[in-house]
């Protein structure tokens, strides 16, 4: 095991003047965690590590606890918790108390729980002998604590299909505090959810950025029993999560290409192929070393089970990758230009053969097999558009061939491809055009759809949310409640954020 003085690293955290005393604790635990080195790598992976072909993702060079993490939260509101000294929810109070103190005992990367629950169908069945008033003072009490106490844009809730009281409540709640934590998920399925509860959700996501519209009618094969969606759009099982999440990013390899061939024929599968070695040596740690389910109250409590784990294989750059290989110029750019988008359909299938024919160990949940994700990016890699997007200022004018482009790339991600859509505040006032895009894109696969108005103070970044006021207060030098605003702030220069498309 490799040791790494870090000393430095450690005396900047302690002395950041734009950080609260919570974001230093976990940036130091982070430095901490990476002064080790502890997992064997194939010598090929250390040689696209150095070339910044394959990342980690800030997982940590020795992973303790899984990426991700689903509770069944349901499961835990019925029958309580020994390990918590919590006897089973029998109201509406029990339910959001108990699920405040699980969450602040749920880990995950960023050390705070990704996912809140299928908050619609967990909080339903208590809200009998409760006015909405009523109800809507305690959300908003239970939501706003979610927002200052998690307060990290990567956290999830899920609502729908089917339509509930609370889930009705909810959209009616967050339009009001309009919070950047929890990003909210509807599970849309239009044979399942009627157009009134749909059209609820589009007037708040047009208010305030919440929920953007997963299509259930895809999602819910991925696993067998249910699924999640949390951080940026994944889609993972429920009771279980991701151990990891590794990336190709493809701007780095096109770099180290001397032509397309060469890019085809040697650098992607050699790439692919270290990458995928890594991430089982990463998984093996975990269960085998770790001891992160032999001691979690989660596992012991059956809320997860380690075989209901995987692993996500991501994506990212697309859009730089095929620019770089074809030399693209003179207006020429992926999303517009059939030559790259072609090139950019034949990379996926190449990527997509190789990693399902690789076997992924402790996967049982994904048929042993890693599953595919079209990786959102960091503000620390400019000249990455995330996944398989199209990069901002390249869009289609036409809405529908960039939503036609958008569903031909999506059919090869089962874990989770999303593409973000800034729309003229005045489409408030017609819900049902916005509704009708993602009928329309939905009957063509495309997998997840979220909006924004283009004038709010709430944003998208890559799949998370934040402020523009908390990202001005951060970029002045101030400390701001979530580091998602951290990211949220570099990445909105990086990407040229403020420049995409308005659509509708």
């Amino acid at each position: 095991m490799k040791t790494i003085d870090n000393t430095k690293e450690f005396y900047d955290i302690c002395t950041a003047s734009n950080l609260t005393y919570k974001q230093k604790l976990l940036h130091l635990a982070q430095a901490a965690e990476n002064s080790v080195d502890p997992i064997e790598r194939p010598k090929e992976a250390d040689y696209f590590f150095e070339h910044g072909g394959i990342d980690y993702m800030c997982e940590g060079n020795a992973p303790y606890r899984p990426r991700y993490i689903c509770p069944d939260y349901g499961k835990f509101l019925a029958q309580g918790s020994e390990f918590l000294r919590l006897r089973p929810a029998e109201s509406l109070d029990d339910a959001l108390w108990n699920l405040a103190m699980v969450y602040d005992n749920v880990p995950s990367v960023t050390s705070r729980p990704v996912y809140v629950g299928q908050l619609d169908r967990m909080l339903d069945p208590y809200l009998d002998g409760y006015s909405d008033e009523e109800v809507k003072a305690r959300l908003r009490r239970f939501l706003n604590y979610i927002d200052r106490t998690v307060a990290s844009g990567y956290c999830h809730a899920n609502i729908g299909p089917e339509e509930t009281r609370a889930g009705r409540l909810l959209m009616e709640v967050e339009q009001e505090l309009a919070n950047a934590v929890p990003n909210f998920t509807l599970k849309y399925d239009p044979a399942v959810t009627p157009d009134d509860f749909a059209r609820l959700a589009v007037k708040a996501t047009l208010t305030c950025a919440n929920p953007a519209f997963a299509n259930d009618r895809i999602h819910r094969e991925t696993y067998p029993g249910d699924y999640t969606v949390v951080s940026c759009y994944n889609v993972l099982p429920m009771g279980g999560g991701a151990y990891c999440l590794d990336r190709l990013l493809f701007p780095r390899l096109a770099d180290m290409a001397s032509s397309v061939d060469d890019f085809m024929d040697n650098i992607l599968p050699s790439a692919t192929g270290a990458l995928l070695e890594y991430m089982n040596s990463r998984i093996k740690f975990l269960v085998e070393t770790s001891n992160f389910f032999e001691t979690s109250f989660l596992a012991k409590e059956g809320l997860i089970s380690r075989d209901r784990f995987c692993a996500m294989f991501g994506v990212a750059g697309m859009s730089e990758c095929v620019a770089k290989l074809l030399g693209l110029h003179d207006g020429r750019a992926y999303g517009t230009d059939d030559e790259a988008n072609d090139l950019a359909d034949r990379i996926m299938c190449q990527v997509y053969k190789q990693v399902l024919g690789f076997p992924a160990v402790y996967s049982e949940v994904s048929g042993n097999r890693f599953t595919l994700h079209a990786q959102a990016g960091f503000s620390d890699m400019p000249g990455v558009t995330p996944g398989v997007r199209i990069k901002v200022g390249d869009e289609p004018e036409v809405f529908y061939d960039h939503i036609r482009h958008s569903a031909r790339m999506h059919r090869f991600f089962n874990a989770g491809v999303s593409d973000i859509f800034p729309v003229e505040p005045t489409a408030k006032s017609n819900p049902d055009a916005v509704l009708d895009v993602v009928k329309g894109a939905f009957a063509i696969d495309d997998k997840y759809l979220s909006f924004y108005s283009s004038n709010g103070d709430l944003v998208r970044i890559t799949g998370f949310l934040v402020k523009r006021s908390e990202m001005e207060k951060f970029a002045r030098g101030e400390a701001v409640l979530a580091d998602t605003s951290h990211d949220g702030e570099g990445n909105w220069r990086a990407n040229d954020l403020a420049d995409r498309k308005v659509r509708l």
